[in-house]
């Protein structure tokens, strides 16, 4: 990543307090079915437990149908509530934390509905940021390239965005393009799980010196800090995200993996 001086046609960095997106567009559901089936796992259970409480041969009959029922019931509500609320939050914080210039080209790998890429975009007043996705709606509800394009409306950033349509795992873009990759919640989809570490490898290539990866995901964060360290990347850290990023609880909860490139140019070869 180029160094620049104080006032060697720096742009204005954004305000430290500044919110990144006004979560005023639609960004949907990820992977609506998971929700829809928990909620209606708790309600179905709920009904049983109150059938046996009023009717069963006694009382106690009905305690295992209702606890799982508030069990079922509450997973469903902190998967809504982090899809809907809690990771604009903490991808507020890794935003910041990233200290962006405002100047940057930045990638969001499986962008979706363009929920972090527009938070980006808020940060990019000099800058461009691309969406890459394959739109599948079972991953996010409602997912398009059309209805990207129409939250970057809403969020007044449509002319730094850019919406390419393409595999993480084999991404059209030159090696050295990006000052910044990031994903959401999105490598984790990819099947067989052994291309994961194709992802992985696309992003360092497309990263140009200095650059910098961050990814937040769930189950195979591991794997993907492993394959950083294989590509020789530098300052590689994983950490928890914590509750705002819990899909219905802390046994699927979302982690950080951060990573920067080295300074040195590389070269890559055909995956």
């Amino acid at each position: 990543m180029s160094k620049r001086g104080d006032n060697g046609g720096r742009p204005p960095s954004p305000a430290a307090g500044a919110t990144p997106a006004r979560h005023g567009a639609d960004y949907g559901f990820d992977a609506p079915v998971v929700p829809a089936v928990l909620g209606a796992a708790g309600a179905a259970l709920a009904v049983v437990g109150l059938v046996l409480l009023l009717r069963g041969p006694s009382p106690a009959s009905s305690i295992g149908p209702l606890v799982a029922a508030v069990f079922f019931l509450l997973s469903a509500g902190v998967y809504v509530h982090t899809t809907r609320r809690g990771k604009f939050a903490v991808w507020e914080d890794l935003l910041r934390e990233a200290d962006l210039r405002g100047d940057e080209h930045l990638l969001d790998m499986g962008c979706g509905r363009g929920s972090v890429l527009i938070m980006a975009a808020k940060l990019l007043p000099a800058g461009h940021a691309v969406g890459l996705d394959l739109w599948r709606s079972v991953d996010q509800s409602g997912n398009s390239p059309a209805a990207a394009l129409a939250n970057a409306v809403t969020e007044g950033v449509r002319d730094r965005v850019e919406l390419v349509t393409g595999d993480m795992r084999r991404m059209p873009f030159a090696d050295h393009s990006f000052d910044v990759v990031v994903s959401s919640a999105a490598i984790h989809n990819i099947r067989p799980p052994s291309d994961r570490d194709d992802a992985i490898g696309e992003a360092v290539r497309v990263l140009r010196p200095g650059g910098r990866l961050i990814i937040a995901d769930i189950n195979a964060t591991a794997s993907y800090v492993r394959r950083l360290r294989e590509l020789g990347m530098e300052d590689v850290r994983h950490r928890r995200l914590g509750w705002r990023f819990w899909y219905g609880g802390p046994w699927v909860a979302a982690s950080a993996v951060t990573a920067s490139e080295p300074d040195g140019q590389r070269t890559y070869g055909v995956n």
